[in-house]
C-alpha cells in the first residue's frame, strides 16, 4: 500500500547525526599549518625551510634550564624555571626536547599543557612513587639472554641496539637504560650502539627457530645511523626464522622533520621494507603519539612520504592523567591518527616509572575511557587498551583481570601463555585511593597483607 512519506518518522541515523557544517573541516582534520614556532622568541627568525630540517632540530634541542630560559626569554616567570630545576633533580630522564615540540607547548599555560607535561618535569606536580615501584618494572633485564635483547614471548624478541633518543620522555619505561645518568637514576644500564654486542644478539636470534617477530627499539631507531638501520634490517630479514620486523621510534611525534630531510635514513628504511616484500615478509614502523596537539601539517607531510613508499605505521599511545584521559581528547586523538594513516594499535596503561606517579590513572578510569572510544570510529582503527604487567607477565587486555579491588587499587592478571601458573599485579596510583588505604600502603605490614589478600595467599 502506498504510504505518504511526509508522515513517516526519519530513520534513526537522521535523528542522531549532526547537521552538515558547510565547508568547515571536522576537528580531527584541522591540522596546524602556520609558522607556530615564530611565537617563541628564540625561533622568531627561523625560516620554514630551516625549521623543517632535522639538523636544525637536533642541534637546537634544549637540554638544560639555561637553554630553555634563553629560548623562551620572557614567556614564563622565573618561578617556572625554579620549579623545573627542582623537578629535574627527581626525574629519571635527562632533559632533551626539540624546537618542534617546544613550539607546540602553550606557553600562556605551560603548567596545564599536555606536551609540557610529558617532557618537562615540574617539582610542583610530582608525587611520591608507589611503594611497589621497581626501576625495571617489566623485568626486561630478567628476560634478557644477552645484553640488549629481551625474549619473553615464545615467538617475539625485543632488540635494543641503541640507548639514546632524539627527545627524552620523562615517563620512559626504559629509564633504567635510556639516556644519560640523572640524580634519580645514577647508574643506568649502558646499551650504546656496539657492533660486538649486536653480534651476540644476532647469534641468539638466529639460534632460536621459534623466533619470528623482532621489535627493534632502544632508545630510538631514529638515532641509528642510516647504514646501521639498513644493516640491522637486512641481517634480520635474511634469517630464515624471522618473518616480521617492527622498527620502534617516537621520532614521528617529536621530530618528523627527519622524514622530510634525512634522505639517507629514509632510503635505508625504504630498502629494508622493499627487501621484506621481496622475501614475502613484513616490516612496519611503530610510533608513539599521546595527544592530538602533537600532530601538525609537518606530521602529515612526513606521513605522506612514508605512505608514498608503502611504509605502514602503527601507534602505541600511553594513557596519562591530565594528558589524554578524557573521552573527548582520546576520541580526537584516535581519529586524527587514522586520518594521517597512523594505525591506532595500543593504548597502554601507564607503567610504574620513577618520578611520574602523577601521570598514572586507575584501571577503572581507563576501562571507562575505552568504552567511550570504542564505536567512535571504525573497529580496525580502535586501539586495544592493555596493561603491561609488572614483573614480566607481558601485555594483557585491560578487561581480562582475574580480580580488581578498587579500594586497595590492586588488580590481578594471569598470563598462561607467557608465565603459566603465575599471577601479576597492577596498582592504581595512591592519590586515587581514600585516606585509609593510602595509610595502609604506607605501612609495610598492611602493604603485605593487601598484596597477599589479592593473590589469595
Amino acid at each position: 500500500m502506498f504510504t505518504d512519506t511526509a508522515h513517516v518518522d526519519p530513520p534513526a541515523a537522521a535523528r542522531i547525526l549532526p547537521e552538515p557544517q558547510g565547508r568547515q573541516l571536522p576537528s580531527h582534520r584541522d591540522l596546524r599549518h602556520d609558522e607556530f614556532w615564530r611565537e617563541i622568541p628564540g625561533y622568531a627568525g627561523v625560516s620554514a625551510a630551516e625549521f623543517r630540517s632535522h639538523l636544525f632540530q637536533q642541534k637546537q634541542a634544549v637540554t638544560n634550564v639555561r637553554q630553555l630560559r634563553d629560548t623562551l626569554q620572557g614567556l614564563v616567570a622565573d618561578s617556572f624555571y625554579e620549579d623545573l630545576a627542582a623537578g629535574m633533580s627527581h626525574a629519571p630522564m635527562a632533559l632533551r626536547i626539540s624546537p618542534y615540540l617546544l613550539s607546540l607547548i602553550n606557553w600562556r599555560d605551560p603548567v596545564g599543557d599536555p606536551i609540557r607535561t610529558q617532557f618537562i618535569p615540574l617539582r610542583s606536580q610530582q608525587t611520591p612513587d608507589h611503594p611497589m615501584l621497581r626501576l625495571d618494572s617489566l623485568n626486561e633485564q630478567g628476560d634478557s639472554p644477552v645484553p640488549g635483547l629481551t625474549h619473553r614471548y615464545r615467538d617475539k624478541a625485543l632488540f635494543l641496539p641503541i640507548d639514546s633518543c632524539p627527545v627524552y620522555c620523562r615517563f620512559c619505561t626504559r629509564s633504567y637504560a635510556v639516556g644519560s645518568d640523572t640524580d634519580a637514576v645514577s647508574e643506568k644500564l649502558k646499551l650504546h650502539a656496539n657492533l660486538a654486542r649486536w653480534e651476540q644478539a644476532f647469534a641468539y636470534m638466529e639460534s632460536r627457530p621459534e623466533l619470528e617477530d623482532i621489535v627493534v627499539s632502544g632508545g630510538d631507531t631514529f638515532n641509528l645511523r642510516a647504514e646501521h638501520l639498513r644493516m640491522i634490517g637486512e641481517r634480520l630479514l635474511r634469517m630464515p626464522n624471522i618473518r616480521r620486523l617492527r622498527f620502534a621510534t617516537k621520532g614521528l611525534c617529536v621530530m618528523p622533520q627527519k622524514i622530510l630531510s634525512d634522505e639517507a635514513w629514509l632510503d635505508a628504511l625504504t630498502r629494508v621494507v622493499e627487501l621484506s616484500r621481496a622475501l614475502h615478509k613484513d616490516v612496519v614502523v611503530h610510533t608513539h603519539f599521546n595527544h592530538p596537539n602533537e600532530m601538525t601539517g609537518i606530521t602529515q607531510a612526513a606521513m605522506n612520504r612514508l605512505t608514498e613508499r608503502g611504509i605502514h605505521v602503527r601507534c602505541q599511545t600511553v594513557l596519562q592523567r591530565t594528558v589524554n584521559d578524557s573521552a573527548a581528547v582520546m576520541q580526537l586523538h584516535v581519529r586524527r591518527l587514522s586520518y594521517l594513516n597512523v594505525h591506532p594499535y595500543y593504548v597502554f596503561f601507564h607503567d610504574m616509572v620513577p618520578g611520574v606517579e602523577d601521570l598514572r590513572t586507575t584501571l577503572a578510569a581507563g576501562l571507562e575511557l575505552e568504552k567511550r572510544v570504542r564505536g567512535h570510529t571504525a573497529g580496525f582503527n580502535t586501539p586495544a587498551f592493555v596493561v603491561d604487567t609488572l614483573g614480566g607477565g607481558g601485555k594483557r587486555d585491560a578487561h581480562s583481570y582475574e580480580s580488581y579491588n578498587q579500594a586497595t587499587g590492586i588488580a590481578v592478571f594471569t598470563s598462561p601463555a607467557v608465565r603459566p601458573g603465575k599471577k601479576f599485579l597492577y596498582f592504581d596510583p595512591l592519590a586515587a585511593l581514600d585516606e585509609e588505604h593510602q595509610w595502609r600502603w604506607s605501612q609495610p605490614s598492611e602493604r603485605r597483607a593487601m598484596v597477599e589478600e589479592a593473590l589469595g595467599e
